[in-house]
């Protein structure tokens, strides 16, 4: 997805007020420095930047097909797990 629909997405959740769940990043103080960098240069917060870059890495696995054939594999064995609990 390009940014600029990346940005569209998150500015109508916040909009919508969609619930969002508050996570905890640890960062090494480099890389830290780094994205409040990025995030100033881009005019936002650095959750803003983070949120991008999960929604820019979710949508790369979306099209892997190496994830996606290990993700097909996981569901199938959480499947025959969970019919065994069933019975």
């Amino acid at each position: 997805m390009p940014p600029r629909c990346l940005g569209a997405t998150l500015i109508r959740r916040r909009l919508l007020n969609v619930e969002q769940k508050a996570m905890t990043v640890r960062l090494d103080p480099e890389q830290a420095a780094e994205l409040e960098a990025i995030a100033e240069v881009n005019g936002g917060p650095v959750s803003e930047e983070i949120r991008r870059a999960i929604a820019e890495h979710i949508e790369a696995k979306r099209k892997d097909k190496g994830f996606q054939a290990r993700l097909k594999d996981s569901i199938e064995r959480h499947r025959e797990i969970l019919d065994k609990l069933a019975r």
